[in-house]
Order: structure tokens, then C-alpha cells, then sequence
């Protein structure tokens, strides 16, 4: 797994909304479905996982995806996703740059002349049906339909430094604490980084086995995988701008797309968005993706969608000497 003397390691390295994506084939893995390989690699690939997301190689904000093979026949693949802290069951900026490299290494076949691709991508939340747009060859946008997005509990209180904040959690392929912060003293901007990585730290902490945070068939699923940190930056509610606070303080720096989708459920929960009508989710480095709801079901869940692009910025070639008494890298914070 970890490279050698003489051996190397090549990844893919794109960006969705400015949020990276590290693309790996870390060979075969155990486990009949995705989520069975994120708990196989959970014991066995965490050292490959620090190879590649800890300094020099990476950093505290690295974000990748090891490629598997679908659950059955009926998808075209797989991944496993990986972050600072672990792996986790859902991303949504991750799915957009996997099906963009897919489209770009010709791992799945663009019919000629054709400006669409439909695409079944199995993550360990589930089975998400994509539709690539292909302009002059290339991937232009990627819109990926998501697991059944829905909200668990609104009105949470918790106490935090920057004074009390209500969260309300909602389920997206994750379980995500939203925290509106009009009002508060921070802002979506490089210039509160450190108070937002601090305010989304101490509401993760508080509703660390949280009820609402349970996933009702599989507790692979269940905790508060993140906080996001929202504002209306004008007139239109359908125009939010966050940040997404993740695994060990991780900054996402994309709008976060299975955020988004846990963000419309709340919406529409709210009354503010009904099926059909657009969501732009704008993300701190300015990216945007665009959701909408398809359908309600009864229960008052939501069936999103999420659109957005990804480019690649490099392909890397890793190595390990030796005697680099570093070893499998470092973090900073």
C-alpha cells in the first residue's frame, strides 16, 4: 500500500468549487457493497490515508477517494471517500470530480458527438444515479441525484463562545448540524477561518451522540459528521453562502454537496423552497453548486439534486524514502 524503496504512487488531483479531490487506486479491497470497503479500509488503508492527506504530501484540508468497484452490475463505480480524520460516508464534491476524471481517463465511454452522460456511482451512503454534461469533450458540469435527504431535529440549543446558537440537524448521505450565523460576530470569508473552524468545532462536540444523529437502519451512517455554518448574504433565501466545519476541524472549501442536499431538506421543512425551484449554495472560496428538490415523499423527506463542476490541477507522484523520519507526514492543527 505505502510505497517502497524505488516503488511510487500516482494520484489524480482535481478540485470541485476550489475543494480537492485526490483520486487513488489502492487495488482491491474486501467487502460486497461500498460501505462494507469503507469499514474494511477504516482498519486496513489508514496508513495510506495519512500518506496522503498529512504534510508534505498534503495538508489539513485534503480530501480524496479511493475507486472500487460498484456494488453490482448495474453501476459504474465506486469509491471510498477519505479526509483528515478518516472516511466518511458521503461527498458530494467528491462524486462531482470522480465522474469528471472518469469522463477524462475514458473510464467510461462518452458516445460520440453526445453532450450527456449518465453515469451510477455507489458510495457508502448509496446509489447515486449522475448525468455528466460534456462540452468539446471534456466534462462541464456533473449533476448527481442523492440519497433521500430529511430533517431529524430543529431547535437544538447549544451554548457555544460565541454565544447560544440553534442548530437543527438533517440527514444528506450524512448527518450535518446546521447553525444560521447572521447574527453572529463571524462571517463566510477567509478572515473568520479560525472562528469558524472554532465555533463549528464546539457544535459538533456538543451534539456528539446526539439522538437526532442516529441513522435509523445503519449505525455505520449515524453521528454528526460536520456543522455548517450558513448566512443570507442578500435578499433571496435561495442564496445561502456556508462553510462546512468537518471531521478534525476540516475546512470543506466548496458549498459541500451532500451538505447542500441536508441544507434543501431543512428548506423545504421550512417552507422556503418548494420542487422545482432552484438553490444556489455558494461556498467561502466563491464556488457555487446548485441544488434542487425532485420530489417530496410522505414522511416529508426530499429527493435532491446537486450540480456543480470539477477541473483537474495535477497528476502527483508519491514516494516514501526510507530514512525520511517524517514517515507517513504530519499536521499542523
Amino acid at each position: 500500500m505505502i510505497p517502497g524503496p524505488g516503488e511510487t504512487l500516482t494520484t489524480a488531483d482535481y478540485h470541485a468549487a476550489g475543494e480537492p479531490f485526490r483520486i487513488v487506486d489502492a487495488g482491491p479491497m474486501e467487502g460486497a457493497t461500498v460501505l462494507d470497503r469503507r469499514s474494511w479500509a477504516e482498519t486496513h488503508l489508514d496508513e495510506l490515508r495519512r500518506f496522503l492527506v498529512n504534510e508534505p504530501r498534503g495538508h489539513a484540508g485534503m480530501y480524496g477517494g479511493f475507486v472500487v468497484p460498484p456494488d453490482d452490475e448495474r453501476g459504474d463505480l465506486g469509491v471510498v471517500f477519505f479526509h483528515n480524520d478518516g472516511f466518511s460516508t458521503a461527498c458530494g464534491h467528491g462524486t462531482i470530480a470522480l465522474v469528471a476524471w472518469a469522463v477524462d481517463e475514458g473510464i467510461v465511454d462518452v458516445p460520440p458527438g453526445s453532450d450527456r452522460l449518465e453515469v451510477v456511482v455507489d458510495v457508502p451512503s448509496g446509489r447515486l444515479p449522475i448525468v455528466a454534461r460534456i462540452a468539446d469533450g471534456r466534462t462541464a458540469s456533473v449533476r448527481f441525484r442523492n440519497v433521500s435527504s430529511y430533517v431529524s431535529a430543529t431547535g437544538i440549543e447549544v451554548d457555544t463562545s460565541f454565544g447560544p446558537v440553534e442548530a437543527e440537524m438533517s440527514f444528506g448521505g450524512a448527518f450535518y448540524a446546521s447553525v444560521a450565523i447572521d447574527d453572529l460576530s463571524v462571517t463566510v470569508a477567509s478572515k473568520s477561518v479560525g472562528d469558524l473552524i472554532a465555533l463549528g468545532r464546539e457544535v459538533k462536540v456538543a451534539l456528539a451522540g446526539h439522538g437526532s444523529a442516529v441513522h435509523p437502519t445503519d449505525d455505520r451512517l449515524s453521528g454528526c459528521y460536520g456543522t455548517i455554518l450558513h448566512e443570507t448574504p442578500g435578499a433571496d433565501p435561495l442564496h445561502q453562502r456556508n462553510v462546512t466545519i468537518f471531521a478534525d476541524g476540516q475546512v470543506d472549501r466548496s458549498p459541500c454537496g451532500s451538505g447542500t442536499s441536508a441544507r434543501l431538506a431543512l428548506l423545504h421543512h421550512h417552507g422556503s423552497i418548494g420542487v422545482g425551484d432552484a438553490f444556489h449554495n455558494e461556498g467561502i472560496a466563491g464556488g457555487v453548486f446548485v441544488g434542487h428538490i425532485e420530489s417530496v415523499s410522505d414522511d416529508g423527506a426530499v429527493v435532491t439534486t446537486i450540480e456543480g463542476s470539477a477541473h483537474r490541477h495535477a497528476t502527483s507522484t508519491f514516494t516514501l524514502d526510507p530514512a525520511d523520519a517524517l514517515g507517513l507526514g504530519f499536521q499542523l492543527r
